[in-house]
């Protein structure tokens, strides 16, 4: 993922079975000041906590500055679900404060969710069977292209999937989404 400015985050998720992976939870993340933050909503409740140390020496990345955690814990019908990440960030904490980078990797996930998770459970783009030439890439832009209008004409959330249904049993009102301008 890149920050607004171009400098990689790197993620290592603490199930990996990576060296580094290890070596970030051995950082005194006890010691560490942290930043938490609270959502709620699809019936389940999110706590975030970033936390973020100067990057030691001996991480072996490009550029790092920074090494953060953040554990994520979900509550959903009184059930926690705890999940750790690590991430390496080449910006010094003066240029990229650990909200910042959080707010990075939220903006991340949200594209995750709003593009590719509709293109791969409503277009079942995993799927398809077309692999020659530019075919695939054809068909993700026509995809993008058709998530786009209904989501420029119905709204930002609009349901893609109903609405991709309705289209395709009354083609002529898919035909005006292409053909006419705008209001």
């Amino acid at each position: 993922m890149n920050s607004q400015s171009g400098r990689p985050l790197s993620a290592h998720r603490q199930r990996q079975p990576e060296d580094s992976a290890q070596d970030a939870q051995d950082l005194p993340w006890k010691k560490v000041p942290s930043i938490s933050s609270v959502d709620t909503g699809h019936g389940r409740r999110v706590r975030r906590t970033v936390k973020a140390v100067q990057a030691p020496k001996w991480v072996d990345f490009p550029a790092a500055a920074q090494v953060l955690q953040i554990r994520r814990t979900r509550t959903i019908k009184g059930r926690k679900h705890v999940e750790v990440a690590y991430l390496i960030c080449s910006l010094p904490m003066e240029q990229a404060q650990p909200e910042q980078v959080a707010a990075w990797v939220r903006g991340h996930w949200k594209i995750e969710n709003r593009l590719h998770w509709v293109r791969d459970v409503v277009f079942d783009e995993d799927y398809h069977q077309l692999r020659t030439a530019n075919g695939p890439e054809n068909m993700a832009a026509l995809r993008n292209l058709a998530i786009s209008l209904i989501r420029l004409l119905h709204g930002p959330s609009a349901c893609i999937a109903s609405t991709t249904r309705s289209l395709s049993r009354q083609p002529e009102h898919a035909i005006k989404l292409l053909t006419q301008p705008t209001t």
